[in-house]
């Protein structure tokens, strides 16, 4: 059975003029839960997706919000939950988890070299990575690695999916995920075709784009996917929307 991890975009949060307060935000969180949950998702994902401009380490005030609603969430859920620290800081994702109670997080940018031009080019250091991962005690929260993630190019010319795959692996990745070049945008099937035979045992997941019309072509290439905007109608997760996509995950014998 392939894997469905369900996306939580949180409201903003606090030091943005569209923050509700974090009773709102708290209440929003355990809803998209209690939907995707009842849809048959297999774990959740929380991500501060709706704090824009993202700030690339997050702010104290991010850490500290996102590690009460991250807790809240991991109460109710029955699902594992995980979670992301945007736009590029895995360390205050691991230290929320390891508060929360998550027992994954995911991190655009591990191993590739890559620049984004509204924010520079992104740091790397995965060994820091896993240093910091023991120092806290958060050996049991896996990490879930992008390689060539979308809205960034990448700086390593000729660097192939299947040499970023072996290397996420090889730096401390418990399993890699592949994007398209935006959201909503699925990932090419001979990129998650080469980042599966790199892989071997380790999991692949679609990122993004991944939707109802897709699954039969993707979901035989990887181990699993990320779905967040193909389960919204006009912003809210819908739940119709959620059993659809599983529904075809399970009719298919995916």
């Amino acid at each position: 059975m392939k894997k469905i991890i369900g996306m939580i975009h949180l409201l903003p949060l606090l030091g943005y003029p569209k923050h509700p307060g974090m009773k709102t935000v708290i209440k929003q969180a355990l809803k998209d839960l209690a939907i995707l949950e009842k849809g048959g998702v297999n774990a959740v994902l929380v991500e501060n997706e709706n704090d824009h401009p993202h700030q690339v380490k997050a702010g104290p005030e991010i850490i500290a919000a996102m590690t009460q609603v991250v807790g809240e969430v991991v109460k109710k859920a029955k699902v594992p939950v995980g979670v992301e620290a945007l736009l590029n800081d895995p360390q205050a994702s691991l230290a929320i988890a390891r508060i929360a109670g998550a027992k994954f997080i995911r991190t655009d940018y591990f191993v590739d070299k890559m620049r984004r031009k509204e924010y520079g080019i992104m740091e790397i250091n995965p060994q820091k990575l896993l240093v910091y991962k023991k120092k806290i005690k958060a050996d049991s929260v896996k990490i879930l690695a992008d390689i060539q993630v979308k809205y960034a190019n990448l700086l390593e010319k000729g660097k192939t999916i299947s040499q970023s795959t072996k290397q996420a692996i090889k730096a401390g990745a418990d399993g890699v995920v592949v994007t398209g070049n935006f959201s909503g945008q699925a990932p090419k099937i001979r990129d998650l075709q080469e980042a599966k035979m790199a892989a071997g045992n380790f999991p692949v997941y679609v990122g993004s784009g991944f939707s109802i019309t897709n699954a039969k072509q993707l979901l035989p290439f990887c181990d699993g996917t990320i779905v967040g905007t193909s389960l919204k109608t006009k912003g809210k997760i819908d739940l119709k929307k959620v059993k659809q996509l599983l529904k075809e995950v399970k009719g298919g014998s995916l």
